[in-house]
């Protein structure tokens, strides 16, 4: 019988290979700047000592930068190495392992040194490896190993022998220009998607541009928007999101408050895309032209504001897909179009896509090139309307082709769903996701589902964005909980998650009132009215809102969900995590009194170990919100939260005591 193998002498395995996504099928995520840390199982049969590689490039390069990867102290055929992305785009790493038998004389005679059981064989071994790894040198190590052969295969006397064998120089030189004939590679490519640190860390706020008019009563235009983004950047954040700015459906335009049947002067869902005036690639008329938009854009990069633009594949009846490709759609029986339903609601005014149509290919051009249209106008950042409503294959595909032409574009998807398809459509590419942040109220809940989050492998391809509101959801907690709950929902969702967002002014101005009882749609919501909102309102949550954005600007902790660590507090009704910088210069506690209507005290507990905090000294413990300092020692310390004051701490953790002197003491 003939033996069929690739080569049966790559006697080194390797598995379990991390960062990875379903073995490899899907990209893991990362931003510039960061550290790639590689770990992989590496093993081979025998006694014979091994060595690693891992091998990194960007994607487009021919040169693969290799790193040595060193055996996990105790860790059981543990191999790992650490690279830095430093643009955006994707890179690509594979591990590759051999054996080495340079190392492994090297060591076998060391320890037959030490018995006193070398032989003039051991060095005549070590002379031939030695021979080889001049050959595959070069320069004057090619000659200098050369010449060390030698002498190893004529030397003589046993002390000079072992001189020679043991000298660091020998061995590091050799170990330089290791032979890899029959190396083991992993059996595929992995590949990183870096995008800008924005998609790490970013603050976004949501309006309406029709609402943002100076007089009540009037419909907004984007020079009103360019007013609005002064007030957005003062409070710290660096995203503006607009719903769809698009021509709004005619034929079955929903009234106030989602009525069915709308009146004159209604101004319909800005979801329900498409008239006469044009479909995804016009602006709405009464919002300004394709060049104000860009004006609009570009006052907001001058100000480090981003431009996020909602992108909505749907249709209102009279969009002008419907009329030149009817058979994007899906047809009932009666030869109508199929308008969306979720049963029992139904959105008469909206045509959803038929992504099984004869024409798909045609279909997902079209769509693509509405993305590629408004990224020619400056948007970069896209937030997508129920991308679970679509085909996976069109997601990850479209999401491919934009990325490999502008690998700065990110998308957010807003897919409130199973967890299996949330975390699908992130594999698939989508740079950040909505998360079930909006219902987790309780301790208990919000700690199981941040930890799922940040401290599993679900990290590695799933980035939370945290949202408090949006104008689809208005929870309950928020309905009844008053002015407090609006800080706690803040707190928590701008140091939970290194990504957050509000929908304001409906946030900022504590907006409340949902339309009917146990209903989270607002009353008199945006989507389906033009509002005006008082935004020089006293008791507006602006400044805390700003005090917060700043706070996370400043501490490195607060730009990164992988830190994040939830600690001990006896009292339910108060949630306690730390994050950290990665270089752990940076140590942000985070105390939270989920309780709205009453104070809330008890103990906290610190693993002081884990955070390297001495146990034996005080620390202080200053809270960036007030600006107060205290004094903490051990790992157990008193907090009292009246929420109506003070909903949390944020508070800074000073490992090492400054005192007013020349001298600076770590403890």
């Amino acid at each position: 019988m003939t033996v069929t193998h690739e080569d049966g002498r790559r006697r080194v395995i390797i598995e379990g290979i991390s960062p990875t996504v379903d073995g490899g099928r899907f990209p893991v995520k990362r931003t510039v700047g960061d550290h790639v840390h590689v770990e992989a199982d590496i093993f081979t049969d025998g006694h014979d000592a091994i060595a690693a590689s891992l091998l990194a490039r960007r994607q487009g390069s021919e040169q693969w930068v290799e790193i040595p990867m060193r055996a996990v102290v105790n860790g059981n055929d543990r191999w790992e190495a650490t690279f830095r992305v430093s643009e955006i785009g994707r890179y690509a790493f594979k591990v590759q392992g051999w054996v080495d038998h340079f190392e492994t004389w090297h060591r076998d005679l060391l320890k037959r040194i030490k018995a006193e059981s070398d032989a003039t064989v051991d060095y005549l071994n070590g002379a031939d490896l030695v021979a080889a790894a001049a050959q595959r040198a070069e320069g004057p190590d090619a000659e200098w190993l050369r010449e060390r052969s030698e002498l190893l295969r004529f030397a003589n006397e046993p002390a000079k022998l072992r001189e020679l064998a043991t000298d660091e120089k020998l061995y590091e030189t050799t170990l330089r220009y290791p032979d890899k004939r029959f190396a083991t590679e992993s059996d595929r490519e992995y590949c990183i998607v870096v995008d800008p640190v924005i998609a790490r860390f970013s603050a976004w706020y949501e309006f309406f541009p029709r609402s943002a008019a100076q007089q009540a009563g009037k419909h907004g235009t984007f020079a009103d928007c360019e007013m609005r983004l002064p007030y957005i950047a003062e409070m710290g954040f660096n995203v503006v999101y607009l719903p769809p700015i698009h021509p709004i459906g005619v034929n079955f335009r929903k009234g106030r408050n989602n009525n069915p049947e709308s009146q004159p002067g209604d101004c319909g869902s800005p979801w329900a895309i498409g008239s006469e005036e044009g479909g995804h690639k016009a602006i709405h008329s009464e919002l300004g032209t394709l060049e104000e938009f860009r004006y609009f854009v570009a006052k907001a990069k001058h100000l480090d504001l981003a431009i996020a633009l909602d992108i909505a594949f749907q249709a209102a009846p009279d969009h002008p897909y419907v009329r030149e490709h009817e058979n994007w759609f899906r047809k009932r029986p009666d030869g109508t179009i199929q308008y969306a339903e979720n049963p029992p609601k139904k959105y008469q005014d909206i045509y959803p896509f038929n992504f099984e149509s004869e024409d798909w290919s045609g279909m997902w051009e079209e769509l693509k090139s509405v993305f590629e249209y408004w990224i020619a106008q400056g948007v970069t950042i896209f937030r997508v309307d129920n991308p679970h409503t679509k085909a996976f294959p069109f997601w990850e595909w479209v999401i491919t082709e934009i990325k490999r032409a502008h690998p700065e574009v990110l998308f957010l998807a807003e897919a409130f769903t199973r967890p299996k398809i949330m975390y699908r459509l992130a594999k698939l590419g989508f740079s950040q996701s909505y998360t079930y942040f909006p219902w987790r109220n309780a301790k208990a809940e919000t700690t199981a589902y941040l930890t799922e989050l940040a401290q599993t492998p679900v990290r590695e391809f799933f980035r939370p964005n945290q949202w408090p509101n949006t104008p689809d959801i208005l929870t309950e907690f928020l309905q009844i909980g008053g002015r407090a709950v609006f800080g706690i929902r803040l707190l928590l969702a701008a140091t939970l998650g290194a990504n957050y967002g509000i929908y304001g002014p409906a946030f900022e101005l504590m907006e409340h009132d949902p339309v009917r009882r146990g209903s989270e749609e607002y009353l008199d919501s945006e989507k389906y009215e033009i509002r005006h909102w008082d935004l020089e309102r006293t008791d507006s949550l602006r400044p805390l809102i700003a005090k917060v954005n700043a706070i996370r600007k400043a501490n490195e902790a607060l730009q990164s969900d992988w830190g994040l660590k939830f600690h001990f507090s006896e009292n339910e009704q108060l949630i306690c995590y730390t994050k950290e910088s990665e270089d752990r210069s940076n140590l942000i506690l985070t105390v939270v009194n989920l309780d709205p209507h009453h104070t809330q005290s008890g103990f906290v507990t610190l693993p002081l170990e884990e955070l390297e905090i001495p146990r034996d000294r005080s620390y202080e413990a200053e809270d960036l919100l007030t600006g107060e300092r205290y004094l903490w020692s051990g790992p157990r310390n008193y907090v009292e939260l009246n929420p109506a004051k003070q909903p949390g701490h944020i508070l800074r953790i000073q490992r090492r005591m400054k005192f007013e002197t020349d001298f600076d003491y770590f403890l």
